[in-house]
């Protein structure tokens, strides 16, 4: 489920197989190698009624709004390296002195949290206050890593985050009702698939790693409610999974998975029309209406005397009311600054268009000299994205 709602993007019987074998090829090497057994052992029958799904619900909407706090800092500490203009190289060098500071604190704070997490299952939960302090230090850590430039994701620290939150939440159910959660571990897994589901999204993927980790049919549907829940919250609030959102910080409009690959893959030089009517900027308009009646061309491209690129005509407009036909075309150019180049995107010529408003754009070898190469208009580019995005779901689905 991860490789279908995170990777590939949908579900569709041509990738069900792959995806399949390759899942199962996993499990079985995993219990060769003596990994098959679940992580986490439910001590008590997982009874879920109404009043537990209401405080799962809640977490799942804390969780929500928490991973929507870690995704904002990452992104405010990445900035405020950025504005204290400190080389790239040593970035790295003050982020890590900063965690290890934190770690010192608290050493639950440092890596992944892979060994935190199982040592949090194996152990009682963290008093109230122990858990909050450290999922601040956890927070703090995280945005601090990413944002001063180390690689990596939140996958795993959404996990561990979750299972602290989740701890809190046992702690509010002990003293609701010491009935309602009588294993430690349901909350925390509750927890962990909110904040996971919120960051990385995929509220499937974050059930059924629920179902893998425990084993309990029961708590699965728990968990899958806290998912959607948080994911929800999300979508409606914020918009975005911690990778769509960090796509956006970078300047790319991704909001799904497919829609990675071939969207860089659509530039201009493979939309363009290269059959390029043009004409002197010196031109007389008594005889550039000669050369090009109404209904000739649409648009034409006027050069200087260097043959470079100087405006576009629009054709009405040479022959609209109160044009002085002994001008010349030079008075009629638009678009003189606006211009294209054969690999830019289809998102960042979009937005040349928007900027200018423009209906067509001319698209030049080269910005500095100015060599006319072909055109492109906003119409044909919307409708090549159209058509590529109807075919790459189409490819999906075969």
């Amino acid at each position: 489920f991860y490789a279908f709602e995170l990777i590939i993007g949908t579900y569709t019987i041509a990738t069900l197989a792959p995806v399949v074998a390759a899942s199962i090829a996993a499990v079985l090497v995993a219990g060769v190698f003596g990994h098959g057994e679940p992580i986490v052992s439910i001590s008590h029958a997982a009874s879920i009624g109404v009043p537990q799904v209401a405080l799962i619900v809640l977490c799942g909407l804390l969780s929500g709004g928490l991973g929507i706090v870690l995704m904002r800092l990452v992104g405010l500490v990445e900035q405020v390296f950025s504005n204290l203009r400190i080389p790239s190289w040593l970035r790295p060098i003050v982020g890590g002195l900063m965690i290890g500071g934190l770690a010192l604190v608290s050493p639950a704070v440092l890596s992944a949290g892979h060994g935190a997490v199982e040592d949090a299952f194996a152990n009682p939960p963290l008093p109230l206050a122990v858990a909050a302090a450290v999922i601040v230090l956890k927070i703090c850590a995280s945005a601090i890593s990413l944002g001063s430039g180390f690689r990596g994701g939140l996958f795993f620290a959404s996990l561990f985050l979750g299972a602290l939150l989740g701890q809190i939440f046992y702690w509010l159910a002990l003293w609701i009702d010491p009935a309602l959660f009588p294993d430690p571990s349901v909350p925390m897994l509750v927890g962990m698939a909110g904040l996971a589901a919120a960051i990385v999204g995929g509220p499937l993927t974050m059930a059924f790693l629920a179902l893998e980790t425990s084993g309990s049919l029961p708590l699965t549907s728990a968990v899958l409610v806290a998912a959607v829940a948080s994911s929800m919250l999300v979508r409606e609030t914020f918009g975005y999974s911690f990778t769509t959102w960090r796509f956006h910080l970078r300047g790319e409009t991704i909001r799904s998975a497919h829609d990675v690959g071939w969207m860089r893959n659509l530039t201009v030089g493979k939309m363009m029309r290269r059959d390029v009517k043009s004409v002197s900027d010196q031109l007389g308009i008594k005889e550039f209406r000669r050369l090009y009646p109404l209904g000739a061309a649409t648009r034409v491209i006027a050069l200087d005397a260097d043959r470079r690129y100087a405006g576009m005509i629009d054709v009405a407009e040479a022959y609209g009311e109160g044009v002085d036909e002994t001008a010349l075309v030079s008075s009629l150019l638009r678009q003189k600054d606006a211009m294209l180049h054969p690999a830019l995107n289809a998102r960042d010529a979009e937005l040349l268009f928007e900027k200018h408003n423009a209906d067509a754009l001319v698209v030049v070898s080269d910005l500095a000299g100015r060599d006319v190469i072909g055109t492109l208009t906003e119409a044909h580019l919307l409708r090549r994205y159209s058509q590529e995005l109807e075919k790459n779901r189409a490819d999906l689905t075969r």
